[in-house]
């Protein structure tokens, strides 16, 4: 079919579309069972999940960065955090980087945009990853996430901006995680092998 023919048929259906006022259903957000402290809840769903939470150090949040990246191999970070150090094995994801140049990483450091405490997920948007393969082909991932962006539910999750202003976004909940018939738990065979979350507001 030509580039005309296809226009002519499409302007043939929007001459002839009933005139109909059908909006949308509002949907419910589901407050009534919101936690009252976010992070607690956010917190016990990621350990549930299979994931952890990294405590920070006293007085510096990101020692407990630093010490989970220490001898680690190579480390790929798109957090300022955690800048490109070649003596350390920190090397910084940049745009111009092709997605199988990650396929080396053991661990990946990135920011989530946002968590939701029922899910304890974390998202992930293309402009936090900077190349996405940095969410999946490292062995372990840690993210970091300011906790005043923990939304309740997925309902509040998808009314966030993320999604209407990216291309890509995925959220993440826990480590990869298949079962195969027998019932036998593997983790990381399609994705990450452990999953941190390091609680770290934004500036």
């Amino acid at each position: 079919m030509s580039a005309s023919s296809r226009e002519a048929i499409f302007a043939a259906i929007r001459a002839n579309r009933p005139k109909v006022d059908a909006p949308l259903p509002a949907v419910p957000l589901f407050d009534a069972n919101t936690p009252a402290d976010l992070v607690a809840a956010f917190t016990k769903m990621v350990e549930t999940m299979g994931g952890k939470i990294l405590e920070p150090g006293e007085g510096d949040p990101i020692a407990a960065l630093r010490a989970a990246v220490a001898g680690r191999g190579v480390v790929a970070s798109a957090v300022k955090e955690l800048p490109d150090d070649a003596a350390q094995g920190v090397r910084a994801i940049t745009p111009d980087m092709t997605p199988t140049s990650l396929a080396d990483v053991e661990v990946s450091v990135v920011r989530a945009a946002f968590g939701v405490a029922e899910t304890g997920s974390v998202c992930l948007p293309d402009s936090r990853l900077v190349v996405n393969t940095a969410g999946f082909l490292a062995q372990h991932l840690i993210v970091l996430l300011d906790p005043a962006q923990i939304v309740a539910n997925l309902h509040h999750a998808y009314l966030r901006p993320e999604w209407r202003q990216h291309a890509y976004a995925v959220f993440q909940t826990g480590p990869s995680a298949t079962a195969d018939i027998e019932g036998v738990l593997i983790h990381g065979a399609q994705g990450v092998r452990s999953l941190r979350v390091l609680f770290c507001p934004e500036t």
